[in-house]
């Protein structure tokens, strides 16, 4: 297990949607810079792509938080997606069911577009 504490950066992509990257581990201990995160992505954005390509590891409360934040951003009529996870990690998502929620793609292209149209996960 690592132990590097996670680390955010929020930028713009078009069309009203904001990338956070996700650098280090997602586990409880980073509760604050997560959501912090999320909030300065802005819920004026249409849609949230979370960037997990420098991703070293994330636990079940890593997982529960992830859920947060979809929460959030479902409250504010956002589509979320993701790219990035290792096979491990899409595993994850699969066997936790967050595939149906979070739509996962190859590459920050592709997630940019699924979260621009708000196309749900197929």
């Amino acid at each position: 297990m690592s132990t590097t504490q996670l680390q955010t950066r929020v930028r713009s992509a078009a069309g009203a949607v904001a990338v956070i990257e996700l650098e280090g581990d997602v586990t409880a201990a980073c509760e604050s810079e997560l959501m912090g995160a999320y909030r300065q992505a802005g819920q004026e954005n249409r849609g949230i792509v979370l960037d997990f390509s420098r991703l070293d590891y994330m636990n079940s409360s890593g997982i529960g938080l992830l859920v947060t934040l979809l929460v959030r951003a479902k409250r504010a009529h956002q589509q979320v997606s993701a790219y990035g996870l290792s096979d491990h990690y899409r595993q994850i998502f699969e066997l936790t069911r967050l595939d149906e929620v979070i739509s996962v793609h190859d590459d920050e292209a592709q997630a940019v577009a699924a979260a621009r149209s708000g196309t749900p996960v197929p």
